[in-house]
């Protein structure tokens, strides 16, 4: 098979412009930071007083309905849709796609790798915890499971933001690099802040659940980007 010149210049150009695996781990030792005093102040029970002024921040009247017009409701579900495990796997599995046709293996692998384990990661968190969803304010969304961390803030930070890591390596314009970066971190805390304006998470399960997710997807571009080089080269063998 004969490779285009501008694919292999593609290929060529993620090899150099890598995140720095130093300060991928500065950035998940932030967000592990975070995740873990949030993690600390849940478990004895400090959270309680903000959890509730959060969820009840943005309710009103006897029956708690939410603040605002009929079409912001479904402005916020159509948000925390992106964080849902239909769309957020279709994206996924778009970027995948993209990211082998352009021979860019390693990336492929690395993200990956970084969604699935970022999944596991936040199922094991859940059944540690073991916390129950907020029954404060009504749901306007279905909502099951454990509450802490939030899977939706969790798993989007992870996805996302791998996948600005995936696609930044194509450029050496860090201007554009840092704009696919923040661009994905603030979708997934929209995702995030989503949750609890739903009512079916605590503020601190998903403030929790994004420190968590970016934590886990800068944490994994830097421990990772060995495995992912052999898997690359298993693909291209």
């Amino acid at each position: 098979m004969i490779n285009s010149p501008s694919v292999n210049h593609l290929s060529q150009r993620a090899l150099h412009w890598r995140i720095s695996p130093a300060h991928a781990m500065m950035a998940a030792a932030v967000c592990w930071t975070g995740f873990a005093t949030i993690t600390a102040v849940v478990l004895t029970g400090q959270s309680e007083g903000i959890d509730s002024a959060g969820l009840l921040f943005w309710r009103r009247g006897a029956m708690l309905v939410p603040v605002g017009p009929p079409w912001l409701l479904e402005g916020v579900r159509d948000v925390t849709a992106l964080g849902g495990v239909f769309l957020r796997n279709l994206v996924a599995i778009g970027a995948l796609a993209a990211l082998i046709s352009l021979r860019l293996h390693r990336e492929a692998v690395l993200l990956a790798a970084t969604v699935m384990g970022g999944w596991l990661l936040n199922t094991a968190l859940k059944l540690m915890v073991g916390r129950p969803r907020p029954l404060i304010v009504p749901h306007l969304t279905e909502a099951g499971g454990q509450s802490f961390p939030s899977g939706h803030s969790f798993n989007s930070a992870v996805v996302y933001i791998a996948i600005a890591l995936a696609f930044a390596a194509m450029t050496p314009v860090r201007r554009v690099r840092w704009s696919l970066v923040g661009i994905a971190m603030l979708a997934s805390l929209a995702v995030a802040f989503s949750r609890v304006w739903l009512g079916v998470h605590f503020p601190s399960d998903a403030l929790a659940g994004w420190l968590g997710g970016a934590g886990w997807a800068f944490l994994a571009a830097a421990i990772l980007q060995r495995p992912a080089k052999a898997g690359a080269d298993a693909m291209e063998s």
